[in-house]
């Protein structure tokens, strides 16, 4: 368990497409999310936080502010601000979570729903990702942590928040591998990290930590 390979540190280019899925008000929304790609709900659900990752709006993905800013439907705003992403281990999951809270708010809805002006629809977006190795290879657990502290926003944004949802697993790349190098209790705690609360820099500091610690 101790003998696996080094770990190798990538990194990710992404070009963001649309879809040409769109929608104008709470109805079409409802609608079209059960037929979006993946990709799109894992884009508006996760890009912020490696694009803004030092200032953090009050709503977390861009379904919320959408909901807030065009529909001006605060309260579901925040209830699609409030789902837990870390609850979830698939995209299928996550969709489903955004399905039920808006199905839940037009079942209760006593008037007509909002509709926007055409520039100001939702426009489904998607990322196509280019997945580059960065040059950087850990060959055990302390050398892990000292590439860490080096590595980009990009290429830990890679290893912790999508490889969750590639995996289908509640863990990350980190502690998979800390965990087949004989390492399980680094594992847990990186594990016990909760990115969605975190700025990467944050994440990247907490991860250092924790490894300083434990060679201490």
């Amino acid at each position: 368990m101790t003998n696996q390979p080094s770990f190798v540190f990538d990194t990710e280019l992404h070009l963001v497409v649309l879809t040409g899925i769109k929608a104008r008000s709470l109805a079409e929304l409802q609608a079209e999310l059960p037929r979006a790609p993946g990709s799109s709900i894992f884009f508006h659900t996760h890009q912020e936080y490696l694009s803004h990752e030092f200032q953090r709006s009050r709503h977390y993905n861009d379904f919320a502010r959408w909901v807030s800013e065009t529909l001006r439907e605060e309260a579901l705003a925040e209830k699609l601000a409030a789902i837990d992403l870390l609850a979830f281990t698939t995209i299928r999951q996550l969709r489903d979570a955004i399905i039920q809270t808006v199905d839940a708010y037009l079942s209760e809805l006593d008037r007509a729903p909002y509709e926007c002006r055409p520039e100001d629809a939702f426009h489904f977006c998607r990322s196509r990702s280019f997945v580059l190795p960065t040059g950087l290879v850990a060959d055990d657990v302390e050398d892990f942590f000292r590439k860490v502290a080096s590595i980009s926003n990009a290429s830990l944004y890679f290893h912790f928040f999508e490889a969750r949802l590639r995996l289908g697993r509640r863990t990350s790349d980190f502690s998979r591998w800390l965990t087949d190098r004989g390492r399980p209790d680094l594992a847990k705690a990186i594990d016990a990290l909760n990115p969605y609360i975190r700025t990467l820099d944050e994440l990247r500091r907490d991860i250092v930590q924790l490894g300083t610690g434990a060679s201490e």
